[in-house]
């Protein structure tokens, strides 16, 4: 399961506002947590629809994407001036350890589910560094996404991630999707 990719001929509907039905703007941000000293990866950014959400509140974004096409086609709309483009497949991220505070991915986890990814993203993010990722579940009703075959569910990600050495700080399915948003290591108490 996992490792295709969104068909480029298709990429107008990554920018269709009925997205947010999805995944909002702002339950996005509440948890991604941007802010101006950030540097935030957008795994699976295709056309840039979420980037451009998270680079105004954020220093640095990497816009991820495994394919050209979808670069060159947010090069057309306009790319913020924070925003770099990376083509990079997530199981092999062209970042120093510890290089993120932040990373997120939108509609995209199936698509790079695999150990070596989870591995990688533990690589990138520093110690305490959040992971976000909304997804379609296998349990929703496929009137949206990919088949549902092609998904996971909310247990698969928590185990990978938790696997990895990431600690859940909020996981919750919803009729389609399911959130999860993780730390890169244990969780801090006070």
């Amino acid at each position: 399961m996992g490792f295709h990719t969104f068909d480029p001929d298709n990429a107008d509907r990554l920018e269709d506002d009925q997205r947010y039905r999805w995944c909002s703007g702002e339950e996005l941000l509440s948890l991604v947590r941007p802010h101006k000293r950030t540097t935030i990866a957008d795994l699976g950014s295709g056309t840039g629809f979420y980037t451009d959400i998270v680079a105004p509140h954020a220093g640095t974004v990497y816009a991820v994407d495994l394919q050209s096409e979808m670069h060159d086609l947010y090069e057309q709309k306009g790319v913020p001036e924070n925003v770099e483009l990376v083509e990079a497949s997530i199981e092999d991220l062209p970042f120093e350890t510890d290089a993120l505070d932040a990373a997120f991915s939108t509609m995209t986890y199936h698509e790079f589910s695999g150990e070596e990814s989870v591995e990688e993203l533990a690589r990138v993010l520093r110690p305490g560094g959040r992971l976000v990722t909304v997804d379609w579940s296998n349990t929703g009703g496929a009137s949206a996404g990919p088949p549902l075959d092609e998904r996971h569910g909310l247990d698969h990600v928590v185990s990978a991630l938790a696997t990895a050495g990431f600690s859940i700080e909020h996981a919750s399915t919803r009729s389609e999707t399911f959130v999860c948003q993780a730390r890169n290591g244990p969780l801090l108490t006070s």
